[in-house]
């Protein structure tokens, strides 16, 4: 039995942006009589906003907050919960304050369940200015060093960069990964951060590491999903 899993934020769609008109009419004929999983940092209404309610609701499960909440065609079948404490909300805010990009735009902080996501620009930033910072992070690498360092603070807990502006924070464990749980047989994973410290990793580290049948595609964008889709039946 094949299982297709999907990430939906650079690589069913840019990120926090909606799909492509004609990549959602072919996905969704695409989709029919296949297995067919979502999982997201994103929660449900970020998600239906950028995929719509029509694919949100056909596929198989969806995985919002990194497995943290768990939908099946429109129903909630679990959840699990987490905030943060008041030290790692102190060195966040530390980050915050001594970080070398100096525009903020507020929401730094978005309680999701199951996990926090962090941003130090602040969800509230234009698009221009998202992709300004992702730029400049992905020569800077903020991310990937705040969260190596609440991962040495706080050994409980983990942190994995997502997106193009954040970090997700959720307890050891919680991550992309747990949605393997729940999946019997061959995997197809889609991801943009497979790489270590990407939201997208523990899931190709856990089916390597459980030698699980499966295939990796490490995309760059969505229109590389949408080409790679085009071949497989």
């Amino acid at each position: 039995m094949k299982n297709y899993i999907f990430d939906i934020d650079g690589t069913l769609t840019p990120s926090r942006l909606p799909i492509n008109k004609n990549f959602e009419f072919f996905f969704i004929n695409w989709m029919k009589e296949k297995n067919v999983y979502l999982v997201t940092g994103s929660d449900k209404e970020k998600t239906i906003e950028q995929i719509g309610e029509s694919i949100w609701r056909s596929v198989n499960t969806v995985y919002q907050s990194c497995g943290n909440q768990v939908w099946q065609h429109g129903k909630l079948l679990k959840q699990n919960e987490f905030y943060l404490n008041k030290d790692m909300e102190l060195k966040l805010n530390e980050f915050l304050n001594n970080s070398s990009w100096t525009e903020k735009f507020g929401n730094h902080f978005e309680q999701r369940v199951g996990l926090v996501n962090f941003s130090i620009i602040g969800r509230n930033c234009s698009q221009k200015k998202r992709e300004e910072y992702y730029s400049w992070d992905m020569i800077q690498k903020e991310r990937v060093q705040i969260c190596e360092t609440i991962m040495s603070k706080f050994p409980n807990i983990e942190a994995a960069v997502g997106g193009q502006i954040s970090i997700d924070i959720y307890e050891k464990g919680c991550n992309k990964a747990q949605v393997l749980d729940d999946i019997i047989g061959e995997i197809y994973f889609f991801g943009d951060k497979m790489e270590k410290g990407g939201n997208d990793y523990p899931i190709a580290e856990r089916l390597q590491k459980d030698k699980r049948t499966h295939t990796l595609f490490k995309v760059k964008n969505p229109t590389e999903t949408w080409n790679i889709l085009k071949e497989l039946h």
